[in-house]
């Protein structure tokens, strides 16, 4: 059974960069990855793609006869993809002894408008793919409150309408305070506690008075439905990289599938292992690596974790 991810996220958030890196990760662990292009506009490809949409369809030649203007020419591309969905069926045959990763459009409303997207996925997963959906922003969203709830927003959205295992990721952690330090600890992002806390932040901007209330009711939906959280990612640091690849393969079932019953075994009980973390220090380190705030002599985690259990 083939095993893969569907990594989305707005333009600028580093979706081309996660399948590169992350495909480097799994070779480096002995890993078979495939790496499918579906984003017909992405002109700097620094991965080999096994499978190009390009080849099926070209994005500026689409703009230029349909006169539509980039949105619109990714949609249609999209709409000609899943009306030749063929094409795919038999481009991913070869590859099913694969783990494969699909680089996908960033135009977020393909995953929170239309069902293009989805309908592509729910025939992939008809040809015994297991999936997981990566939905990648720029930690920098978090530096703005309005900014973060309209990623919140994007998320839930994405969640709801592509209905496959989904795992939400911050990247780029190591730039997170390049612009200044974050209003909270790390954990208020990742876990999404209580969004009521920014509402001070959305009062004093005057920028959005006028928005505040509509901020404040998307909070609160997003609140209500308890599904969104993010994992923190730097993909330069396999430290980071292999605990994101963690509640992957827990979330699309690849731990399960070991011909070593053995390893299997293993797998889950380091999964299980991690869960009884405590959860305020499980993202200490990250904090403590990129965060400026605090010091390596302050804290020691591994002493500090110990004397706790």
């Amino acid at each position: 059974m083939p095993f893969g991810q569907v990594v989305i996220g707005p333009p600028g958030s580093g979706k081309t960069v996660y399948c590169n890196g992350m495909s480097q990760f799994l070779e480096s662990t002995g890993r078979k990855v495939a790496i499918v292009n579906l984003d017909p506009s992405n002109e700097n490809i620094p991965y080999t793609p096994t499978i190009n949409i390009q080849d099926l369809i070209d994005f500026d030649s689409v703009v230029e006869n349909t006169e539509l203007g980039p949105n619109g020419g990714l949609i249609f591309c999209m709409e000609y993809l899943e009306k030749n969905i063929d094409w795919l069926k038999e481009k991913l045959e070869p590859i099913k002894d694969h783990y494969v990763i699909f680089d996908c459009p960033g135009q977020v409303e393909l995953y929170t408008h239309y069902k293009v997207v989805s309908n592509i996925l729910e025939q992939v997963q008809k040809w015994s793919f297991r999936l997981t959906v990566i939905q990648v922003f720029d930690s920098f969203y978090c530096k703005n409150p309005a900014n973060f709830i309209s990623v919140l927003l994007v998320s839930l959205s994405s969640m709801v309408r592509l209905e496959l295992p989904h795992i939400n990721v911050l990247s780029k952690m190591d730039l997170v305070e390049q612009n200044g330090p974050l209003d909270f600890q790390l954990d208020f992002y990742t876990d999404v506690l209580d969004l009521k806390y920014l509402n001070s932040f959305l009062d004093k901007d005057p920028r959005l008075t006028r928005f505040s209330q509509l901020n404040k009711a998307i909070a609160g939906i997003v609140e209500d439905y308890s599904l969104v959280s993010f994992t923190p990612l730097n993909i330069m640091d396999k430290y980071s990289v292999g605990e994101l690849l963690k509640k992957i393969d827990k979330s699309n079932g690849y731990i399960y599938t070991s011909k070593d019953q053995s390893a299997v075994n293993d797998s889950i009980m380091e999964v299980s292992e991690k869960e009884l973390n405590w959860d305020f220090d499980k993202y200490h380190e990250i904090q403590e690596k990129y965060y400026s705030e605090y010091d390596d002599d302050d804290w020691n985690y591994e002493s500090e974790f110990n004397n706790l259990k």
